[in-house]
């Protein structure tokens, strides 16, 4: 019934369309990377306003004029060219802010890069200025090896670096030099 040219025809078509199958990926990366060049951000945001909220309770608060979204990188990063604005709220709704001239968030690591004119003030009026500080959200933790000024009471401290917890508890400036106060 059918000829052997036939049958090899049919083999062959056979062969081409399981290898088409087989060659093709649902690769959702790769489509969202179509038509993006790579040194570009996947989204931009303005005038951001980010409220978050855990079990009915304010804990932060994220102003910032813009944001680009580079999540379509392989190590993927939110970058906040034109400063942020970051209120922090404690279980007993004490008030921290944090602000920066310029800041990137590293999503896989849950690093923070903040730069330029950095303050960080807490609610009991200890104060952190730096041009650059680090900020690890997993450890809660924040250092830099960067020249700072730490006000805390009536003490001014200056240093070249700092290393912290989040709450100052455990807060060391670095290569000391400034004016402090000690109790005999």
């Amino acid at each position: 019934m059918f000829s052997r040219n036939t049958h090899n025809i049919l083999y062959m078509v056979t062969a081409i369309a399981v290898t088409m199958f087989f060659s093709c990926k649902n690769n959702l990366k790769e489509v969202q990377k179509i038509g993006i060049p790579e040194n570009e951000p996947i989204g931009v945001a303005e005038n951001i306003n980010l409220k978050y909220t855990d079990s009915g309770k304010i804990k932060a608060i994220l102003i910032s004029p813009k944001m680009l979204d580079y999540s379509n990188r392989d190590f993927s990063f939110n970058e906040f060219t034109e400063g942020i604005s970051l209120t922090l709220f404690d279980d007993d709704d004490q008030k921290n802010t944090v602000t920066a001239d310029y800041a990137i968030v590293y999503n896989d690591t849950d690093l923070m890069d903040l730069q330029g004119h950095v303050v960080i003030a807490t609610y009991s009026k200890d104060t952190l200025f730096a041009e650059q500080l680090y900020y690890d959200q997993k450890k809660e933790w924040l250092f830099t090896n960067k020249p700072v000024t730490f006000r805390t009471g009536s003490d001014l401290i200056n240093g070249n670096g700092f290393d912290s917890d989040t709450k100052f508890t455990n807060a060391e400036v670095l290569e000391i030099n400034g004016i402090i106060t000690v109790n005999e």
